[in-house]
């Protein structure tokens, strides 16, 4: 990670325009900061403009805010619970990150979720710059309904944003890729250069009415609409945030004018004043009421369609009826999470998000957990940074779900390790894979035990049978030898 020069920082950060956009934007979000390469202590927060500049003084680099809304952010702890966490959460921000190493690809993507959020009549859109590779676009939590039917919609975290971030991503995907194969000019080889992926990857066939194969571009490999980012106690960068690697600003951008923005204009010094606000809480109504609910009630692929455990079906028995006593280990584990475990290069993320709550089902404690996500994150071409790391622990509970579903296009399919074996037809869930493949293992083990000890008996009785006759030869060899004294 580069350090931004300090000279810079201190300049930048000495605006009052801009410490005044960022206290504004911190209200009611845990904070977090950086300094250079390293993170502070968390929880945090941020009440007057001029900690901004003290901040920056004593190293800060850049600073970091809450997706959720807190009445008291510095009462947050990991030793929590569930509902004291919920007690204290008071609302949730939307904020979908875009995320893909090709900047006129993110633009495009950018453009349409603000179309398509318009169309779903939202009229409270902000958006910014990520500071690196792509954008934020953001709903504040005003702008939702106070309650979905007996439930308030503050606790309807991060189900309910998870389901909105997918079920955006779903209806665009396929205008998506006819805009950037446009903006490439139909040329596939053009999109395989800039990901540097393979055409196996990005591209797929779909058959027409007339039994013809069309060539589809595939983004899911390339470009993310994070969803896995909306979880508990997860920060994203703050808008007029410096960022470390490139030593531009977060900047908040014109919802309408996104295709025009170059990374240019996000230098420090060449930014003469802030036009735009992100997350701007001064709205006329609940204009994503329908939003919330089209997204609540959309049904494709959710990973939290299916989260009890489906029957064995071979056996036709429930899982609960097993008990894990100590943790399954890698030699059961199915061919997606292992390649996880090799490391890798995209999508670390929901990788993650697979990983902790495969192993947390199947006997794996949260401080194992721990330890062995630390020691994966090192196999990664470019390992998590700790504090995501901490921040997912912190909110995690071992056994509390199931990763997603097999049938999820987002997971493993779109992070392309859904490499399955023979087995893998007969499960919808990698934990059943597990599951099934140690019970297999268990009956193995019982089928042999009779087998075992049949053999053991008679080895045993051989032994004695061995001891016996010995015995007997040594008797008849003592009452030979005694004759013989008793002769003389």
């Amino acid at each position: 990670m580069a350090s931004l020069d300090k000279n810079v920082t201190l300049k930048f950060y000495k605006r009052k325009d801009v410490q005044e956009a960022m206290i504004e934007h911190a209200q009611n979000k845990e904070i977090g900061m950086c300094y250079g390469q390293g993170y502070g202590k968390r929880p945090d927060s941020l009440t007057f403009p001029q900690e901004i500049i003290e901040l920056a003084q004593q190293g800060v680099t850049s600073f970091h805010g809450s997706e959720e809304l807190w009445s008291n952010s510095l009462a947050i702890g990991s030793n929590l619970s569930k509902k004291e966490i919920e007690t204290l959460r008071i609302g949730w921000d939307l904020v979908l990150d875009i995320d893909c190493a090709v900047m006129e690809y993110s633009r495009i993507c950018a453009d349409l979720i603000v179309q398509f959020l318009e169309y779903c009549g939202v009229k409270d859109i902000s958006i910014k710059f990520s500071g690196n590779k792509g954008f934020h676009i953001g709903v504040p939590f005003e702008a939702f309904p106070k309650q979905v039917g007996e439930k308030l919609t503050k606790d309807l975290f991060p189900e309910a944003p998870r389901k909105i971030a997918f079920y955006i991503k779903e209806n665009i995907k396929e205008e998506l890729a006819k805009r950037i194969l446009a903006f490439e000019n139909n040329d596939f080889s053009s999109v395989k250069e800039k990901v540097k992926l393979d055409s196996a990857d990005i591209i797929h066939y779909e058959n027409t009415s007339q039994g013809n194969k069309v060539a589809k571009l595939n983004v899911d490999k390339f470009l993310e609409i994070d969803t896995v980012l909306i979880s508990s106690r997860h920060l994203y960068r703050m808008p007029c945030s410096l960022h470390e690697k490139s030593g531009l600003v977060s900047l908040p951008l014109d919802p309408h004018k996104v295709l025009e923005f170059e990374k240019v204009m996000a230098k420090p010094e060449n930014i003469s004043s802030l036009s735009f606000k992100f997350m701007d809480r001064n709205i006329g109504g609940e204009s994503a009421r329908r939003l919330l609910i089209q997204a609540l009630d959309f049904k494709v692929k959710m990973e939290s369609d299916d989260y009890s455990l489906s029957a064995d079906p071979l056996s036709g028995k429930n899982y609960d009826e097993l008990t894990i006593e100590s943790p399954i280990k890698e030699d059961f584990f199915p061919p997606c999470i292992k390649l996880i475990l090799a490391g890798m290069e995209d999508g670390k993320k929901r990788g993650l998000f697979c990983l902790i709550n495969f192993l947390g089902k199947i006997g794996w404690s949260k401080p194992e957990i721990k330890i062995f996500i630390a020691n994966w994150n090192q196999k990664n071409r470019e390992p998590l940074r700790e504090v995501y790391l901490n921040g997912q622990m912190n909110s995690f509970n071992a056994g509390e779900k199931l990763p997603p579903n097999c049938n999820n296009e987002g997971y493993y399919k779109g992070l392309g390790i859904c490499k399955p074996d023979s087995l893998c037809a007969k499960i919808k869930n990698p934990v059943n894979y597990t599951i099934l493949r140690w019970k297999r293992h268990l009956q193995d083990r019982e089928e042999e035990k009779p087998k075992a000890e049949k053999k053991g008996k008679k080895k045993e009785y051989k032994k004695e049978k061995a001891g016996d006759e010995a015995k007997a030869d040594a008797k008849v060899e003592i009452d030979s030898n005694l004759n013989k004294v008793q002769g003389q």
